[in-house]
């Protein structure tokens, strides 16, 4: 038995008889609906749309589009508002919607593109690969062999890079922003017949999509170039998009982001379109599913299930607009699913760094839901203002620090406001096994959890026991990214395994397999973490970790990982040792953050240096580890890639212990080599 079929039938297995019933159904739907869909997109017209709707005519259809409650603000801004709390966000919007009106786009690390007129929305423009207008089952999504991003014609057709045009016709109120709107919604739906090619293949992308088409209706709802023809070809879309998502749930052994996205979009739809036994029935499902899976996908720490920060992020988005969607409408949210909410918020806090920056933990592919804000990629603090919006709480709302332009154009001006960020504290989230020790300029995020989504791997990485730190605002060890999916299965695979994180790597192995490499979302369940020791006070903060993952080995060996932070003199120590006897080749990397030089200054000394800025690496017993600086990469965002170097320690032969400790470069070595000394006895042998 191959390794794909022995993990599809325990997927099948983890399903149970209802899973199974519910993929079976998908499988079926995706081989007869394209048959069908042509027949039924047609026929959805006129007077038949319009009982589709529960409405006399379209016009009404229409009004309630525009009048229903909505969780987003659409209102066009009060311009003393923006200025005074987001200076630079008028000119920030306008050149973004002119660079929409030239067609040009920056997506997935493609760099500035202008797209052809009419736009081939089934053209992977990155790798010069168009998917051919054929039933969705038939693609091979992962495109090997083509080199190929399925998620770069996605990720057009999702339309989010038409937003600016929005916000640029609320700032101004001029008709050729909804003309340009117009005129690309209607090249998209004469290019993608309903259920057919490839950005009908992913019913996350359709739900993705459907949230922007409602944004569109509620800005532009009274533009005078949305006549009645297009408002009933943007009604028709709608309801076939909520058909498609409704029927096309992405049901599993282990639910995800992807189900969250298709039950989001049902809540949406179902609050925006005319009430209809039908609507209803999308508004209610997707809601009740969201109360069960809110508890399954987040811990009770607060963390999601998927071992990533930026998923973290987009799930917590769907989250929050759903809620924020049931509260326009008068309805309560629950306060299950609001401390699941707060509990988000709260992981939120605690692994922003000051600066705003975000870990780079477990995958990333840039995915938002309704993206308004022009905040760097990886500064998350505006999730902070959403949440105290959506869970009215003030305390939330200070945490963000300040003045958000995601949250000013999601709820409008009263949900954003200046202030200064509380401090945060260090903090453990005990099911994800994440810790983040934190000082005043001091920010630690370590990894001592188990792999993702309940063991499958998901967007989790080959990361337990690895970690990123900045010491004293400076930027020293970083996590590698995830760079890119399955446009190139062998760079995915290294950016998630063992080699591309700050963790050991013992005998070239992998903390846990791959099930089967051409399996990208997939690993074994081998590396079961355990903490030891946990502890924090004002002054120094404590963790010691080990995992299962190499004792599978012959002979097995445990390593056994403590962190020590020094808050007051920005030193951290990390000190591996290993249980475990027989001989072993192990490797000890650190990837060093863009831009900084490493050099060997003398023995078990090294000097960081990124301009005036200096910082050095002092490590014990020299004359038992190799040391080596190697090229690396490090992708900050998907599709993109810098160099960096890699700080590797190595050595062949019996176990031996490794301390290392990251020091301001000012500092006496004597007295840091004192210091570990110090620290390392306290330790014993946790």
């Amino acid at each position: 038995m191959t390794p794909r079929i022995a993990e599809a039938l325990r997927r099948l297995r983890r399903m149970g008889p209802q899973g199974a019933a519910r993929l079976a159904t998908r499988l079926v739907r995706a081989r007869t609906e394209p048959l069908l869909a042509p027949g039924h997109q047609r026929r959805l017209v006129g007077r038949a749309l319009a009982r589709r709707l529960g409405v006399a005519d379209l016009q009404s259809a229409w009004r309630h589009l525009a009048d229903a409650p909505s969780p987003f603000d659409t209102a066009p801004p009060a311009a003393p508002a923006l200025e005074r709390l987001l200076p630079d966000e008028h000119r920030r919007v306008l050149a973004q919607a002119e660079a929409a009106h030239a067609r040009t786009v920056d997506l997935l690390g493609s760099g500035p593109t202008t797209l052809p007129t009419p736009i081939d929305w089934h053209w992977d423009f990155k790798a010069g690969h168009a998917w051919p207008l054929i039933a969705p089952h038939r693609l091979d999504l992962r495109g090997f062999g083509t080199a190929s991003d399925v998620k770069v014609p996605w990720e057009m057709s999702r339309l989010q890079w038409l937003l600016p045009v929005g916000q640029a016709y609320l700032l101004t109120q001029d008709d050729r922003h909804a003309a340009l709107v117009r005129d690309i919604i209607v090249e998209w739906d004469d290019a993608n017949p309903a259920s057919m090619g490839v950005n009908w293949a992913c019913a996350m992308d359709v739900a993705l999509r459907s949230v922007a088409l409602l944004w569109f209706a509620r800005v532009f709802h009274q533009a005078e170039a949305w006549d009645e023809a297009f408002r009933e070809r943007l009604l028709r879309l709608l309801v076939l998009h909520g058909d498609f998502v409704f029927r096309h749930l992405e049901w599993s052994d282990v639910g995800g982001n992807h189900l969250i996205t298709d039950l989001t979009a049902l809540v949406m739809l179902g609050h925006g379109l005319a009430e209809t036994p039908e609507t209803q029935r999308w508004r209610e499902t997707g809601w009740r599913h969201l109360n069960q899976e809110i508890m399954v996908q987040v811990g009770a720490d607060g963390v999601d299930f998927e071992g990533s920060v930026p998923y973290h992020r987009l799930v917590m988005e769907l989250f929050l607009v759903a809620a924020a969607a049931r509260k326009a409408a008068g309805q309560d949210v629950g306060d299950a699913y609001a401390g699941r909410l707060a509990g988000m918020a709260r992981f939120v806090s605690a692994y922003t760094r000051p600066d705003g920056s975000a870990p780079d933990w477990g995958d990333a592919d840039d995915g938002r839901v309704l993206p308004l804000g022009g905040q760097a990629l990886n500064d998350h603090r505006y999730l902070l203002a959403l949440a105290a919006r959506v869970l009215e709480d003030d305390a939330l709302k200070r945490r963000a620090g300040g003045a958000h332009a995601e949250a000013f154009w999601w709820f409008g001006p009263r949900a954003t406001a200046n202030g200064v960020a509380e401090t945060i504290q260090s903090r453990r989230f005990a099911e994800a096994g994440v810790h983040v020790m934190r000082g005043d300029t001091d920010h630690v995020f370590i990894d001592a959890g188990p792999v993702g989504m309940a063991g499958r791997g998901g967007h989790g990485h080959n990361d337990c026991l690895g970690f990123e730190a900045h010491l004293a605002g400076q930027p020293l060890i970083v996590d590698c990214g995830a760079y890119l999916y399955t446009a190139d299965a062998k760079a995915r695979n290294r950016f998630r395994g063992t080699v591309s994180h700050n963790s050991p790597m013992i005998d070239g192995a992998e903390i846990n397999r791959f099930v089967d490499p051409a399996m990208l979302f997939t690993l074994h369940d081998d590396a079961r973490p355990e903490v030891r020791r946990w502890s924090s006070g004002d002054a120094r903060d404590v963790l010691v970790a080990a995992h299962s993952g190499y004792r599978r080995l012959t002979p097995p060996i445990t390593p056994v990982r403590a962190w020590v932070l020094d808050k007051g003199a920005h030193t951290l120590l990390i000190h591996d040792r290993f249980e475990g006897s027989g001989k072993h080749a192990i490797r000890v990397p650190y990837h060093l953050a863009r831009g900084l030089d490493a050099e060997v200054s003398a023995p078990g000394r090294m000097l960081l240096r990124s301009g005036a800025t200096g910082y050095q690496v002092l490590w014990s017993a020299p004359e038992d580890w190799t040391i080596t600086i190697e090229d690396g990469w490090q992708s900050p965002s998907y599709g993109i890639k810098h160099s960096i170097k890699v700080v590797v320690f190595s050595r062949q032969g019996a176990p031996a212990p490794l301390s290392v400790a990251l020091a301001p470069a000012e500092r006496s070595p004597a007295a840091v080599h004192r210091w570990i000394n110090d620290q390392i006895s306290e330790l014993g042998q946790d």
